[in-house]
């Protein structure tokens, strides 16, 4: 029997022509080869390609594109030199129309093969700019000796390796040109090594940009005057972050200064910290608050629910048109400084904040929190499952808001709890349609609109 050869590569099988059928929810073109399912990296509906197999399971395929046989009109030269090795962006390889088109399929998909569901009326897209709008981002930081020491930046697609970036044409433009002096700064640390990342958290307009060190070990006196001259110098401030979120805390008082964002329509700034969660893309948000509250169709004396309130993004700006507003959130931290905005805004008499569980509501509970004429859900991730059970419950005795809006981040979910309302409780599904808060990323972002039928 020949001796086996531990750790010798195996080459890479390609398969070949394929037709891209469609694009899935993580931005890879999908196709068929002998019975199986496969995903490209890279590819677009209507291209012909041949792939490189990376992973291959019994019923599906892996790939990346490596030679093309046609390709899309919507394919375009993406202007980033990290990207196909970077992970932070999976689709600049697609226009900005494209991106949208794509988006809004994986939508209307996800809510008819999930919750057999088709929306009443499309929703007209929400889009703003495709670069140069995110101003939350998190960055690995790894010392690599081979690679010639501190390296910065997303981690590539697939794997733990981290992208060495000298820009990012995604994040705010004067954060994306700080790269070079931040990494920098980085790697002439004591503690480098026991760095592993930073973070990003940037106001907008004239608003501070502040970055957060994660360290795992004590910083030294020398340590802090450097980070101390890099942020005297960029004209940023440094938190340090010795343990969890709650441990992050400004490095000197003159690095607590204030983030905020603007919601112009409201005439409202709403302050934040770096480590309270807000969207990353500020031009979007504002379009979607106007978008969710028009959508509301808000009456003068209309009682108002803002489930998953945050620190107040949705309830402030309701509270303008609204009789009163009661904003629901798990978290007692969101909780506190969702009341401290109220103060600060002179809202308290129209606006309160409750912490509770959304994850455990009930019908009892919900019943407990009174009558309401209109509701905005803005769940996580994981969507709002027990809430909508609740609220299916009550549509079914003739009760609960008229109509609600539901800002989603997960086309899955969004589906799901969808599902929940129409088919188990009385409502339907008046309107649904994409947010590209995310440009060059597969993410998904979508709003939709449910009315509480009364016969």
């Amino acid at each position: 029997m020949g001796r086996r050869t531990i750790g010798a590569p195996k080459a890479m099988r390609e398969i070949g022509p394929l037709e891209i059928e469609s694009v899935d929810l993580e931005a890879q073109g999908v196709a068929h080869f002998e019975g199986k399912v496969v995903f490209v990296a890279g590819a677009l509906a209507g291209e012909r390609v041949d792939v490189e197999v990376t992973r291959e399971r019994p019923s599906y395929i892996k790939s990346r594109a490596i030679r093309w046989h046609r390709r899309s009109s919507d394919r375009v030269e993406p202007p980033c030199a990290h990207y196909g090795v970077c992970g932070g962006c999976s689709m600049q390889h697609a226009g900005s129309d494209a991106q949208v088109a794509i988006k809004q399929r994986v939508l209307e998909d996800a809510l008819w093969h999930i919750g057999q569901l088709r929306p009443q009326e499309v929703l007209v897209p929400i889009r703003g700019p495709s670069f140069a709008y995110r101003s939350r981002a998190r960055l690995s930081v790894r010392w690599v000796d081979k690679k010639g020491g501190l390296i910065l930046g997303f981690r590539e697609r697939a794997s733990s390796y981290v992208t060495p970036l000298r820009h990012c044409p995604v994040l705010q433009s004067k954060a994306s040109l700080l790269l070079p002096a931040l990494r920098d700064c980085m790697a002439g640390l004591d503690a480098a090594r026991a760095i592993p990342q930073v973070e990003l958290a940037a106001g907008d307009g004239d608003s501070a940009m502040v970055w957060v060190v994660r360290h795992l070990e004590p910083l030294s006196e020398v340590d802090r005057q450097r980070l101390a001259n890099f942020a005297d110098a960029q004209g940023v401030c440094i938190w340090l972050q010795p343990g969890g979120p709650a441990t992050a805390a400004p490095m000197r008082a003159q690095d607590d200064k204030p983030l905020s964002y603007e919601l112009s329509d409201f005439g409202l700034r709403m302050p934040f910290s770096p480590v309270d969660f807000t969207q990353v893309n500020f031009q979007i948000n504002r379009a979607l608050v106007r978008r969710a509250i028009g959508l509301l169709e808000i009456e003068a004396g209309d009682r108002v629910i803002d489930f998953f309130c945050g620190l107040g993004n949705f309830s402030l700006a309701i509270a303008q048109r609204a009789g009163e507003v009661v904003g629901i959130e798990g978290s007692a931290t969101l909780v506190e400084q969702a009341m401290r905005n109220a103060s600060a805004l002179s809202m308290n008499e129209r606006v309160s904040y409750k912490t509770e569980n959304l994850f455990e509501m009930d019908a009892a509970r919900l019943a407990g929190l009174g009558i309401f004429q209109r509701a905005l859900i803005d769940p996580p991730r994981e969507g709002a499952q027990a809430l909508c059970e609740a609220l299916a419950s009550q549509s079914q005795a003739g009760q609960g808001p008229i109509r609600m809006v539901m800002v989603s981040c997960n086309p899955a979910t969004l589906a799901r709890d969808a599902a929940i309302l129409v088919h188990q409780g009385r409502w339907q599904l008046s309107g649904a349609g994409m947010v590209n808060m995310f440009p060059q990323t597969a993410h998904v972002e979508s709003i939709a609109v449910f009315d509480r039928l009364l016969v």
